[in-house]
């Protein structure tokens, strides 16, 4: 049965899909403002004086190693900076080799020879303390990194009880109490330990096992009271950075274009494309009898470049160097739409081939929904054959369908009917599937309409026709995508403004006012 623009109007929600797609330059219409364009030139003919935010536009030069490495640490503390800013559950954990891996047997070879020899030297008679001294003052310089600077008196008891010294004394007359030193190291953890981690030292506490072992146990809960401390600190340090992060992350990646200067290549590529695409779609000025083309503004050029972050091709291209901290959340929120689309796009199908029989059956479409969710859970994974999942799907939704018209007395799907289903289904794969072609512009509407509206928080649950099965859904990704987008324009918007001028003018603009005052005028949302 054949999709058409009659069968669309039959969908469970009684929604109008059989309007035209909205065109490409309306679109592209609803991302400019007035004063955006009367802006455009305006807002670029101003100096980038300000050092502080500017994007540096020196000349290429060879870079020394040093200089190198230097950049690769600076762009390691702005991940690390932005991450602990934009992800609240952000911690650090213990670093674990995988398994079978070559690192981690040299790993565990050398640790056990060091047990191994540890027990060894104990075991002699007179005993050997060489090894257990050295662990014992690691142990103490491991403790004495957990204190705050302000706990003197602790840290005269670590180091009057841990004396390296009267230790190294006391091991060449064999009088070393190991044991006695293990037990004031255990209760000396259990006083600065994080609440989580009292089981483990309480273990510790009742262990019978010998010495090396005790003392293996106390390293493993050591390393985890280090994550611990720094996650801790992590907490205490993400209001500080929420506060000065657009500050500092803009100019530690001001310090990397300094000396990287082609750090922004990938980025400029992006932006010129996107302005490429929004130029094709503009009409030319005839008016006055000249055929001038109209200058886009800055907001406009980005907001096309934002969209084309949402669909972004990862295997061909290189993300923007501006984006490239948010990777991980730029693909999430991508396969997580691809996922909402295909469903959104399987459910019009069965609605508008089923028609009336399942018209209004909530419960029906709610398990359909969650069925199809779970069984194309596997779409950011490689492995997915996307053709074959929806086979799968299609012969699911087809038993539940019949269960259902079963139940309501209602004939069964006939078999030319279940074929095809099936096959509208599966066609959904096809770049020029109309169902497909229908809900991507849908959602590019949307997502529009969050990007150009300065407080898109009222236009979240605001989908179009046609997507109200995935509303909640789409809500929490639009948020999730604006606040990125935000952030970032807030972070970069000055160096998008030196790319975006020069693209549209070719030249440098006369002495004015700093890029920062460009930025805020032009390119910072509400």
């Amino acid at each position: 049965m054949p999709l058409n623009d009659k069968r669309l109007n039959s969908t469970s929600s009684g929604e109008d899909l059989g309007s035209d797609v909205e065109s490409t330059s309306e679109r592209y219409d609803s991302l400019t403002s007035s004063s955006d364009l009367d802006c455009s030139r305006e807002s670029f003919t101003s100096d980038c004086s300000s050092k502080h935010c500017t994007p540096s536009s020196s000349p290429p030069k060879t870079l020394t190693l040093d200089e190198v490495i230097k950049s690769a640490r600076d762009l390691s503390r702005l991940s690390l900076a932005h991450e602990i800013t934009v992800n609240q559950n952000f911690q650090l954990e213990p670093i674990g080799l995988p398994q079978e891996s070559l690192m981690k047997l040299i790993r565990d070879n050398v640790h056990k020879a060091f047990w191994d020899i540890l027990e060894s030297e104990l075991s002699d008679d007179p005993p050997e303390y060489g090894h257990a001294v050295r662990l014992l003052e690691e142990i103490r310089e491991i403790l004495l990194s957990f204190l705050n600077p302000g706990a003197n008196r602790m840290r005269t008891q670590i180091m009057e009880v841990l004396d390296m010294d009267l230790i190294r004394q006391q091991a060449d007359n064999d009088a070393v109490d190991i044991q006695g030193l293990a037990s004031y190291i255990i209760t000396t953890m259990g006083k600065m330990c994080a609440p989580v981690r009292d089981e483990d030292v309480k273990k510790l506490q009742e262990s019978t096992e010998n010495i090396v072992k005790l003392f293996r146990e106390i390293f493993r809960i050591l390393d985890l009271m280090k994550a611990d401390m720094v996650n801790f600190r992590i907490v205490n340090l993400r209001p500080v950075l929420q506060r000065q992060s657009v500050e500092y992350e803009r100019a530690t990646f001001q310090s990397i274009l300094e000396k990287t200067p082609n750090a922004l290549n990938n980025t400029t590529a992006w932006i010129k494309s996107a302005l490429e695409e929004l130029q094709a779609s503009i009409p030319s000025d005839r008016s006055q009898g000249k055929d001038q083309r109209i200058v886009p503004g800055p907001l406009q050029i980005l907001g096309v470049a934002f969209l084309q972050i949402l669909t972004w091709d990862y295997n061909r291209n290189p993300l923007p160097e501006t984006w490239i901290t948010d990777e991980v959340r730029l693909r999430e929120i991508q396969w997580k739409l691809q996922q909402h689309q295909a469903l959104t796009e399987v459910l019009l199908i069965v609605h508008s081939t089923i028609g009336g029989p399942i018209q209004g059956v909530s419960a029906l479409s709610e398990r359909l929904k969650r069925m199809i969710t779970v069984l194309l859970d596997g779409m950011h994974s490689g492995d997915l054959n996307l053709k074959e999942a929806l086979e799968g799907i299609s012969a699911q939704i087809c038993c539940e369908l019949n269960k259902s018209l079963t139940e309501r007395n209602y004939p069964p799907l006939t078999p030319a009917l279940q074929g095809t289903l099936k096959g509208q289904i599966c066609s959904i794969t096809e770049e020029d599937n109309p169902i497909r072609t229908l809900v991507e512009d849908r959602v590019q509407q949307y997502f529009v309409a969050l990007i150009c509206d300065p407080k898109p928080q009222a236009k979240l649950e605001q989908v179009p026709a046609g997507l109200t099965a995935i509303k909640s859904e789409l809500a929490v990704i639009g948020a999730r995508y604006i606040s990125l987008v935000n952030y970032n324009k807030a972070v970069y918007g000055p160096f998008y403004a030196d790319i975006i001028r020069k693209l549209l003018f070719n030249s440098h603009p006369p002495a004015g006012s700093s890029t920062e005052s460009m930025a805020q005028e032009s390119l910072s949302s509400d």
